[in-house]
């Protein structure tokens, strides 16, 4: 007797974990800004695999540097050498403008190596007593999954089930630079914050939070460290969301775009007081660095620079924004963001952001709501101007 087989949701619904609940589209093909799915009906892609596509679905020249690396050697470990690390890291060096770089795998692996460093800056340079090093985090955060992490985050769902957490963790409210400073402590070895709250809803702090920071990192010998998995790479306009600014952090987290939507790839970036605390066996990734994942990201930097995509997220996001400030529409409590990272939070009276969502997919437009009432829009930094309208016609119906 023949069964009839299960659709791609089925079999996701059926055999897969229930950690996620994304919108019902099965996608097959993509190009650039826009995908397809499996009945064949096109959507304008406006969250890019939450920034992990600024150069567009498919970039030609990265898809380039895949196949060529393919035919030639995809993995070795870190046991061996080989010839596409070397210039992964210097180019990498470059557009970070620190003077190394220890490559991962996702996001999260970044951060934790980022903790790792830090506590072991606190106690070989600083000096800080062993097993007594803090790190002050801001309320609200999301720097990834793992245990420790979710230790630190104040979304209650997060952290559910999953104790006993990491200790060494200090929670003081985001953009208020005065609460790092009071709970900074001689024990203190990073405040650790990212410069745009993505995942609470697209939180833009106050003007001046990050210059200040800074200030008082410098005054108490702490490492500022920034989390730029979102927002560098051009999402916000400039090539790293700290550049808003004018300062310079001690160390970031970049991951996302840096695979260029091909293939998953984080570094933690340091200069060398903070990076020369690592010493052979410390730390290590069996993927971290390995040549498919330096000949992508070469190429997914490369990319960036050369078409300038964080002045076309400048450009493009400026433009967006203006016109989602136009639409008058009774559902919008405000807009915010920078660069192609916006969120549109709505009233409560106007209920959760999801069933905008499922309308806008509808339309063709692919969304993400995020922290209950915010519609998150991050597309592919090579959006054109035609496609943002296309988007806003479609918000126009929605939201109006």
């Amino acid at each position: 007797m023949s069964t009839t087989p299960l659709s791609p949701l089925a079999q996701a619904d059926k055999f897969g974990a229930h950690n996620y609940h994304p919108l019902p589209v099965v996608i097959t093909a993509a190009s650039g800004v826009w995908v397809t799915d499996d009945r064949g009906k096109r959507y304008l892609d406006m969250l890019s695999s939450y920034s992990a596509l600024n150069q567009g679905h498919r970039h030609p020249r990265i898809l380039q540097a895949a196949r060529d690396q393919l035919e030639r050697v995809t993995l070795t470990s870190r046991a061996f050498h080989n010839d596409q690390l070397g210039p992964f890291l210097q180019r990498l060096s470059e557009v970070s403008g620190f003077s190394r770089a220890l490559p991962m795998n996702s996001g999260a692996e970044a951060v934790e190596t980022g903790l790792k460093a830090c506590r072991k800056w606190g106690y070989a340079v600083k000096g800080v007593p062993q097993g007594q090093a803090r790190i002050i985090v801001a309320a609200n955060n999301f720097h990834g999954r793992t245990i420790t992490i979710v230790g630190f985050s104040t979304e209650e769902q997060y952290r559910d089930g999953f104790g006993p957490f990491t200790p060494g963790f200090d929670i003081v409210p985001y953009g208020d630079a005065a609460a790092v400073e009071v709970a900074i402590t001689p024990n203190t070895v990073a405040v650790l914050v990212e410069p745009i709250q993505g995942e609470a809803g697209v939180v833009v702090p106050p003007d001046g939070y990050l210059r200040a920071l800074r200030g008082i990192c410098d005054r108490n010998r702490v490492l500022f460290f920034l989390d730029e998995i979102q927002t560098g790479l051009g999402r916000t306009g400039k090539m790293w969301a700290f550049e808003h600014e004018g300062i310079r952090p001690d160390c970031i987290t970049v991951a996302k775009a840096l695979g260029g939507g091909v293939y998953p790839i984080s570094a933690f970036c340091a200069d060398d007081e903070v990076m020369n605390v690592f010493h052979p066996g410390d730390h290590g990734s069996t993927f971290g660095g390995n040549p498919m994942a330096a000949a992508v990201g070469r190429a997914a930097l490369d990319v960036l620079v050369d078409e300038n995509l964080p002045a076309r997220a400048a450009e493009m996001g400026g433009y967006f924004m203006e016109r989602l400030h136009e639409l008058g529409s009774p559902h919008v409590r405000e807009v915010r963001g920078k660069g192609l990272l916006i969120g549109v939070e709505l009233h409560v009276e106007s209920g959760a952001a999801r069933p905008y969502c499922e309308a806008l997919k509808e339309l063709g437009v692919l969304c993400k709501d995020t922290h209950g009432q915010v519609i998150r829009f991050a597309p592919p930094l090579v959006i054109e101007r035609e496609d943002v309208d296309f988007a806003l016609d479609q918000v126009r119906k929605v939201l109006t």
